[in-house]
């Protein structure tokens, strides 16, 4: 029990630092609505217009360019001039971060599980010498 307490507090204080990167804020913002996050699907495929983004959506070209600016501000995509076109375009980098910062939580609950795994193995042994004892 004294092993997985002091696990348990290790695991705590790994976690609780300060947001490396403040604009995670924007990008967790801008990923909480579902057609910014299908306009993102769609430009893993490749650069497109506000038309061609909006063809899929039953939504004016003016609402999914509200959608771009907010994506835009928060880094994820870019937008080009070309010609009389703003094509969009797709940038990693604002989702590795976020990753990134998700993957320090997904260690941490998966350290705890483990700990929790090996805190009920123990259990089940100690009741199972009870029963036999």
């Amino acid at each position: 029990m004294a092993l997985y307490n002091h696990s348990l507090m290790q695991l705590s204080s790994y976690i609780s630092t300060p947001d490396p990167d403040p604009g995670l804020d924007a990008v967790f913002a801008a990923l909480a609505d579902p057609t910014r996050r299908a306009i993102l699907s769609r430009l893993v495929h490749g650069q497109a217009s506000v038309g061609e983004l909006a063809k899929p959506f039953s939504m004016s070209q003016p609402a999914v360019s509200k959608h771009l600016k907010v994506l835009e501000k928060a880094g994820l995509i870019d937008r080009s001039v070309d010609g009389t076109r703003r094509p969009a375009r797709l940038r990693p980098e604002p989702l590795a971060a976020a990753n990134t910062w998700l993957e320090a939580y997904r260690a941490l609950w998966e350290a705890r599980f483990s700990q929790l795994d090996l805190l009920l193995e123990d259990m089940a042994l100690s009741e199972g010498q009870e029963d036999n004892g």
